[in-house]
This record gives C-alpha cells, sequence and structure tokens, in this order.
C-alpha cells in the first residue's frame, strides 16, 4: 500500500501533477461541486478506484468493504485526520455512486502515474506462464519485479503488502473478473508478474 509520501512523491511529477488538476476539476464541475480536496486526496482517490471496482463486482458494496476501503484512503490522505472528517473517505462516496460513469478516466489517469513510474513496455511479456503456476515461481518473480510496481499491484488489489507472497487465496468468481477486466483496463495484463499473481488465486466455485 503507497503512503502519503509515495503519493507525494508521484505528484512531484510535472506532467502528473497537471493531469490530476485537471481530472479533479472535471469531476468536482460535474459530480461534486462542493467537494474540497487538494490534488495529492484527488489522486490518493484515484489510487482506490481498483478496489472500489473490485468491491462492486457483485452490484453492492458491504459495510466491511466500505470500512476496509476508508481504512485503505486513511493511509493515503495527506495529513492526519483522526477527530476530522477524512476527505478522501468523504470523497470516495462519490466515486462509489458514480464508477462506471468515471472510471475510464480514473483509470486513463493510472496508467499515466504508472507509466511514469517504471518502464512497463520494458516489463511486458509475449511468453505467457503456464496454466499452473508453483508458488516458488511467483515467489521468485515478485522478488525481480521492480518494487515500484509490486507497490502498484498490492496497493490496487490487497488489504496489505504482505499479502503480495500469499501461497493461499481464494476470491469469488465476480470479484476474480472484476480483477481481470481491471487489469486489462490498466495494462497489466500483459506483465508476466500480473499474469502469475492472478494464477495465485483460487477462484470459488471453479474446480
Amino acid at each position: 500500500m503507497f503512503t502519503e509520501y509515495e503519493i507525494d512523491t508521484m505528484m512531484e511529477i510535472r506532467e502528473l501533477q497537471e493531469a490530476t488538476f485537471e481530472l479533479k476539476k472535471y469531476f468536482i464541475r460535474n459530480e461534486a461541486p462542493y467537494l474540497e480536496l487538494s490534488d495529492h486526496d484527488f489522486f490518493s482517490l484515484v489510487m482506490m478506484t481498483p478496489m472500489v471496482g473490485v468491491a462492486k463486482a457483485d452490484g453492492t458494496i458491504s459495510l466491511f468493504e466500505e470500512l476496509a476501503l476508508n481504512k485503505k484512503a486513511r493511509k493515503l490522505s495527506k495529513g492526519g485526520y483522526f477527530m476530522k472528517k477524512d476527505p478522501v473517505v468523504y470523497g470516495m462516496k462519490f466515486v462509489i455512486q458514480k464508477y462506471e460513469d468515471w472510471e475510464d478516466n480514473f483509470f486513463d489517469l493510472l496508467k499515466k502515474a504508472m507509466a511514469r513510474s517504471f518502464d512497463i513496455q520494458a516489463l511486458q511479456s509475449n511468453d505467457p506462464p503456464s496454466a499452473t503456476v508453483t508458488y516458488e515461481e511467483y515467489k521468485r518473480e515478485v522478488l525481480k519485479t521492480p518494487y515500484i510496481l509490486i507497490r502498484f499491484m498490492s496497493s490496487f488489489f490487497l488489504e496489505s503488502d504482505e499479502d503480495i507472497i500469499n501461497s493461499k487465496r481464494t476470491i469469488g468468481r465476480s470479484e476474480y473478473k472484476a480483477m481481470q477486466r481491471i487489469g486489462e483496463k490498466l495494462g497489466m495484463d500483459k506483465l508476466r508478474v500480473f499474469q502469475m499473481f492472478m494464477k495465485t488465486y483460487e477462484v470459488k466455485g471453479v474446480q
């Protein structure tokens, strides 16, 4: 999971800063005219959208899922909000309600962030992993993958960084399909480590 300091570092990239400012202005004008967010906190909100997409895979977001999203959001917000309303948590309510309308815009911004953080083309693989990937093979792939890519993956799809190497993962079919779709939209489906990551899941109801 990214920290607020890593978000700060990405926001120092001029192209990313400008794209974030423009999308924030567009989003607030159309969906939340009274929402007050810094560029940092808006980008943090966008960073949460893959998890929102997975949580909405079955059509609704449970209270447990909403609490988990809020917990991650607080780690990304700039500054402390223990006794105050967290702007990222507040803004997420609008993202949950309008996710389908804005996902392409948000994912485009995330693709820019990844493209400026590591060489995604150099990590693309034309040789997909075998149908069955062993836990040992996956662990080795994670260890040789750039750290920043692993951070993106864990921020987008996992509750904590420690879960990136975990031999026991179970997931519902709708959530799994949502992860595949989001991976495709972000261009991660062509990355060997992401392909192997998806094979570490046991999909409920699939033999």
